[in-house]
């Protein structure tokens, strides 16, 4: 008879052992970790679009050539084809530019509006004229030495001093006088000139209200601007 023997297995040993977890397959990922490459990789993908759409467009307005003044155009006058020179400028959206290739169309048409040096010609400055805006006149006045900025620039804004010859002088209405009977009246430079009577005068052209312009242009009496911030 013979005996049968059985050998104990050694423990970590045997074709039971590390059976496989229910559920999942030798060598598979975890599903979260897939996920999270994915979604990485779809924003890659998106901001590397993006970029490419942006440079694109940038270099579509970059190439974009319009008409700018090289020198100021008074109100009515003709544009000649001197006045003009062609800039290039990247992103114009909301600006109603002119082309370049629009510059025959251009010269020999009017300045609605006074058009200063240096900047960029649009649709609404070019036209009949509508200058000065309604309810407003264009005046000229002499101012002495010393009595404007010696930096007075288009553009600015001041205010209008004229001192009665005679003390106790009055204005007619329209502008706002003080106890002494000084006129006074806000506006806007349209050009300072070199004045030809006296030796650092000058010769101011400013916009004003209607009313007010014909009373500082009929009043007597010194004038003296005082720039002030632009009005809002």
């Amino acid at each position: 008879m013979r005996a049968m023997t059985e050998r104990p297995r050694t423990p970590g040993t045997g074709p039971e052992l590390n059976p496989p977890v229910v559920g999942t397959l030798p060598g598979s990922r975890r599903p979260g970790r897939r996920s999270g490459r994915r979604v990485a990789a779809g924003l890659l993908i998106v901001i590397a679009t993006v970029v490419v759409f942006w440079q694109v467009d940038l270099r579509r307005h970059a190439d974009e050539a319009f008409l700018s003044t090289v020198r100021p155009v008074a109100a009515g006058k003709a544009i000649s084809d001197g006045d003009l020179t062609v800039v290039r400028v990247a992103n114009t959206s909301g600006l109603a530019l002119i082309a370049a290739s629009r510059r025959s169309e251009v010269v020999g048409r009017s300045a609605a509006a006074p058009i200063p040096a240096g900047v960029l010609l649009t649709a609404a400055q070019v036209g009949p004229s509508a200058w000065p805006p309604s309810g407003q006149a264009v005046i000229a006045l002499p101012v002495k030495p010393g009595r404007a900025p010696a930096a007075l620039t288009a553009g600015a804004t001041v205010v209008v001093l004229v001192v009665p010859s005679t003390a106790g002088q009055n204005s007619s209405s329209g502008g706002a006088n003080s106890g002494d009977g000084t006129l006074r009246a806000v506006a806007t430079v349209v050009s300072v000139l070199t004045g030809g009577d006296q030796v650092g005068s000058q010769l101011v052209t400013l916009l004003l209200a209607a009313d007010s312009a014909e009373t500082v242009a009929s009043a007597s009496g010194d004038v003296s601007l005082v720039q002030i911030g632009a009005q809002r």
